[in-house]
């Protein structure tokens, strides 16, 4: 995992304590789109299941993941594909 994945990672496991998580780099799919950049770590896909979403509707999820996130975008990550999903939701 690099190391934007890692942060990713670090920063929405102890925001969100999720019971599932998934970061996938799909920066190579980009190549050659708005902020693709070489080496990649520019574009994921994420998938969370917290509890912490329980009566947030999808806009209201979303931009909490991109609070936390904050840091990295004003690093250079440019696009999340986000799924974010409350436990009774992930069946």
């Amino acid at each position: 995992m690099g190391t934007v994945a890692s942060a990713i990672d670090n920063k929405l496991r102890t925001r969100f304590s999720p019971l599932r998580l998934s970061i996938e780099d799909e920066s190579a799919k980009h190549r050659g789109h708005a902020g693709h950049r070489e080496g990649g770590e520019s574009h994921f896909r994420v998938e969370i299941v917290s509890a912490e979403f329980e009566g947030k509707n999808r806009v209201a999820r979303q931009r909490l993941v991109y609070e936390t996130l904050k840091g990295e975008f004003d690093a250079g990550l440019h696009a999340l594909a986000l799924t974010t999903l409350t436990p009774a939701e992930d069946r």
